[in-house]
């Protein structure tokens, strides 16, 4: 098996340049209902939107599949974080998000089918 590798950095302030309130389509493209309010129940929701949107976009450059933004999930539990491609939970795809001031970063593994 062939593994694929994808890392991507966001500033954070995209995000609060473009106010959930007031962009709601454009956050309803990019993340879940489940994702959207996982991130709005903190108190400064937007270094959680930017590090989903960093996972995502390294999740699809591991993979290097096009798949769109709101197909991937990023889901927070007890035990890290659960990755579902088009519905379908996908085990093999190993995930790490962080933030820190300016900037959100996410880093993927993925095994890939030769």
């Amino acid at each position: 098996m062939k593994k694929g590798i994808g890392i991507d950095l966001v500033e954070i302030n995209r995000f609060r340049k473009k106010n959930f309130d007031s962009n709601q389509i454009f956050y309803e493209k990019i993340f879940t209902k489940n994702e959207i309010e996982y991130c709005l129940k903190y108190k400064d929701p937007y270094p959680h939107f930017a590090g989903k949107f960093a996972a995502k976009e390294a999740i699809i450059k591991a993979t290097n599949e096009k798949i769109k933004l709101n197909q991937i999930v990023i889901k927070n539990n007890l035990n890290g974080l659960e990755v579902m491609i088009k519905n379908t939970i996908n085990p093999e795809i190993l995930i790490s998000i962080s933030h820190e001031k300016d900037y959100a970063i996410a880093m993927c593994t993925v095994k890939l089918d030769m």
